[in-house]
């Protein structure tokens, strides 16, 4: 059985599920959870990384001075990413964390046509206006940019942006990342536990447990994400990506109980639309591209 689109979808499935980890730890400020997220994310991956036997190749990368500037970047925006995540969750706006991941694929065309010089076909174009009125229009129902949504989206958009140009692969490049943010992060909980402010130890058992699980929830469905990648499709890909938006979606109306108006409505609505016109073009250009590969390949067989 082909297990690539399984692992994708898992990995999907558990990042759709993240907020109710996070939820468990809501009487912790978000910067400990963060800084424990950091800190336990590198033993998982670090312990990975020589299971695996590409230790070599991490200290090589550590030895580059550019490969070191550039994941210095990433683990910012990766940092960002998982602070205005986890504070989102914890204070409510699990829905408005969805929409940024709604948007996420969009924004990456956008990122795409700024620095990469690609070029948008009509159905993008198409896809990218109808997102944006959607955007506009909450912003002026709510009077604010849905401002957690787009820093989600902007962040890991540029974070994805910088991992596809970069020479490693997704675990020695987390192992790296996690490996930068690990002393500011260690610092700040040794600061915590020394003025008596720190939750590990000190809390209930299920709070420091969460504490250590949370590198494995880390890594985990990263690698799995990078699995199944490798065995897929990029259109297939596009279409499982959609999974953990929607499980958040799900969550903050059942679970979290958010308010969900239909004025409100109305902007995801418009980003569905967008979506399934991104989605759609995005299966018919990939399909037209399958076939024409069928056809060289049997021509040149045929020679």
């Amino acid at each position: 059985m082909h297990k690539g689109p399984l692992y994708a979808a898992g990995s999907y499935v558990i990042w759709g599920l993240l907020p109710l980890f996070w939820h468990a730890l809501h009487h912790v400020p978000a910067t400990e959870i963060l800084a424990h997220r950091i800190v336990w994310a590198l033993v998982a991956t670090f312990l990975l990384t020589i299971f695996s036997g590409h230790l070599p190749k991490l200290w090589a990368a550590m030895r580059n001075w550019r490969i070191l500037l550039t994941f210095t970047l990433s683990a910012a925006l990766l940092t960002t990413n998982w602070f205005i995540y986890i504070w989102a969750v914890n204070a409510g706006y699990v829905v408005e964390t969805s929409l940024g991941y709604f948007i996420n694929p969009l924004v990456n065309v956008i990122f795409g046509v700024l620095f990469l010089r690609e070029r948008l076909r009509f159905g993008q174009i198409a896809a990218v206006t109808v997102a944006a009125a959607g955007v506009i229009y909450l912003t002026v129902l709510y009077g604010a940019l849905p401002w957690i949504a787009l820093v989600l989206a902007g962040s890991f958009g540029l974070y994805g942006l910088i991992r596809k140009t970069a020479p490693i692969s997704s675990l020695e490049g987390l192992t790296l990342e996690t490996l930068i943010a690990f002393v500011p992060a260690l610092g700040y909980l040794i600061f915590l536990e020394t003025t008596g402010q720190g939750a590990f130890m000190h809390a209930e058992l299920s709070t420091t447990l969460l504490f250590i699980t949370s590198g494995v929830v880390t890594a985990v469905p990263l690698l799995l994400f990078a699995s199944g990648a490798r065995q897929i499709t990029m259109v297939l890909l596009g279409v499982l990506q959609y999974i953990a938006p929607t499980i958040q979606f799900i969550l903050g109306v059942t679970f979290f109980h958010e308010a969900v108006t239909p004025e409100r409505m109305i902007g995801f609505i418009l980003i569905w639309i967008a979506l399934s016109i991104y989605t759609t073009e995005g299966l018919i250009v990939g399909g037209r591209a399958a076939r024409a590969r069928a056809r060289e390949r049997a021509a040149s067989s045929a020679q």
